[in-house]
């Protein structure tokens, strides 16, 4: 399953991902990637916008990392204040353990963001959502011995953490093809979300 998981979606994700996430970043930002895994999804970002300057910070570094890469905690992001022009979260917040996590790293990305939070995660709404989330991600993570607390979240959820954190949602958009036919109708369906988070000006 495994295999067949990279062959059929994992090349066609960072594509299509890096397209989108590219088009919600201003020309010649300073991006911070947090939780940036191996740096592929990122070098391919840059590759659509030679103009970025990208970096990473992960819990676990890998040495192979295609960006410039950082250790942190999973909890403090270890940058000044308004360092970066963009603070970027790629299927990482759903592995948070719980909503407080959720909501102190959101308000790192805050502090350490001079206007923007891009977020690529996903939308729960119901029991059919929330159990083909699960499969996606134990399919996905768990060969790769990622800690899988399913924390999924609704939109209502999502709009609360955004709202206690200094954020309004400046771009939202669910209609992401990651999945080619057939497998759209099942894992599409509105079960993931890019959303451009500006930050609230005093």
């Amino acid at each position: 399953m495994e295999g067949a998981h990279r062959q059929l979606v994992f090349g066609r994700r960072v594509r299509v991902l890096a397209e989108f996430l590219a088009a919600s970043i201003p020309e010649g930002a300073s991006v911070l990637d947090i939780g940036c895994g191996d740096g592929t999804l990122a070098k391919r970002i840059a590759d659509y916008h030679p103009s970025l300057t990208l970096q990473g910070i992960e819990f676990a570094p890998r040495e192979n990392c295609k960006i410039e890469c950082r250790t942190f905690d999973g909890i403090a992001i270890p940058c000044p204040s308004a360092s970066f022009d963009v603070c970027m979260f790629v299927d990482v917040l759903h592995h948070v353990r719980d909503a407080q996590g959720i909501v102190r790293l959101l308000a790192e990305a805050h502090r350490v963001s001079k206007r923007f939070v891009l977020i690529k995660d996903h939308l729960s709404e119901n029991w059919f959502d929330f159990t083909t989330l699960q499969f996606m991600d134990w399919v996905g993570n768990r060969p790769h011995g990622v800690v899988l607390p399913y924390n999924y979240q609704s939109r209502g959820q999502w709009d609360q953490y955004f709202k206690m954190t200094g954020l309004k949602v400046k771009d939202w958009r669910t209609e992401i093809p990651i999945y080619p036919w057939p497998f759209r109708a099942l894992f599409g369906r509105h079960l993931h979300y890019i959303g451009l988070m500006e930050k609230i000006q005093p």
